[in-house]
């Protein structure tokens, strides 16, 4: 029989199980969800997506067409059947900045997702290799950059400065990160084991970037909307009757008064949606940032 001072020591001396700790990932989410003011932006831009990309669904159940025109009402606020009101040849105005949003929200999405996908591959490239490849880049990048500078004032010019040319800020980006990354000591010890350069650049290095990305992300989602409102003013965006964000409130000028609602509407949504991209870079920033304490 056994004493009990043998069971404690054999029970003291047991191996305990190591338990993995969670990842910055992880971390990343457990603090995001626990940011209200990010979770609700979240919700916000998710809700006027699918609103937005649901639109026929909802026409149809509400009986509407932004291509519809209403002889019975003009520039009304509210009118029967028409919840937000008709413009000024009495299209149903709600039909009208949902079908906008599908493509002002297209053009954000897929714009910076294009310019993410070049700026990461050009910044991990220059940044990683070095030498004269790094001095070209950087050297076409400022030189881009002057140009925009420069010319400006010139519409064509501003298209394509921040239409072909809008990764050169996120390559920017990535290539400080590669340079600060590229001689820390799991990227020695890989090259040591032999693993190549594409793989030590797109498995080591670029999920070490993810977190900057998301947040870079973010953000020119945002600007980009902003943007595609800005050439809408200049009359250098997507042209009527294809209605956007920018064009529709630049339509309702000239109705400031008569038809307030025209205005307020599409300057709502694209206030609110860019606020819900820059909350929601804010939140990610805080989320990835390795010196909060849980």
């Amino acid at each position: 029989m056994s004493s009990p001072v043998v069971n404690r020591l054999e029970t003291e001396s047991a191996p305990v199980e190591a338990q993995a700790s969670p990842s910055l990932f992880q971390l990343a989410l457990r603090r995001l969800w626990r940011d209200r003011l990010s979770m609700a932006a979240i919700a916000v831009l998710l809700f006027l997506t699918l609103i937005c990309f649901g639109a026929p669904v909802i026409n149809l159940l509400t009986g509407t067409n932004s291509r519809s025109i209403a002889s019975e009402s003009f520039l009304e606020p509210l009118t029967p059947g028409h919840i937000l009101g008709t413009d000024d040849i009495g299209r149903d105005h709600l039909a009208r900045l949902l079908e906008a949003g599908q493509v002002s929200l297209s053009i954000g999405f897929l714009a910076a997702l294009m310019s993410l996908a070049i700026g990461i591959s050009i910044g991990l490239l220059a940044g990683f290799t070095g030498g004269r490849l790094d001095d070209v880049v950087i050297w076409f990048i400022t030189t881009i950059l002057l140009i925009a500078a420069f010319l400006s004032p010139n519409a064509t010019t501003l298209i394509l400065a921040l239409g072909i040319f809008g990764w050169t800020g996120t390559a920017r980006l990535v290539r400080g990160e590669t340079i600060s990354l590229r001689e820390r000591e799991f990227i020695i010890s890989a090259r040591a084991i032999g693993s190549s350069r594409l793989r030590i650049m797109f498995s080591h290095i670029l999920p070490n970037q993810m977190s900057v990305i998301l947040i870079n992300l973010a953000i020119d989602i945002g600007i980009i909307i902003l943007v595609e409102a800005t050439l809408s003013f200049l009359g250098f965006g997507v042209q009527p009757p294809q209605p956007t964000w920018g064009n529709m409130l630049t339509e309702s000028r000239s109705f400031m008064y008569h038809g307030p609602h025209l205005v307020f509407w599409p300057g709502f949504l694209i206030f609110i949606t860019v606020l819900c991209l820059y909350v929601i870079g804010d939140g990610l920033r805080d989320a990835f940032d390795p010196t909060t304490i849980d």
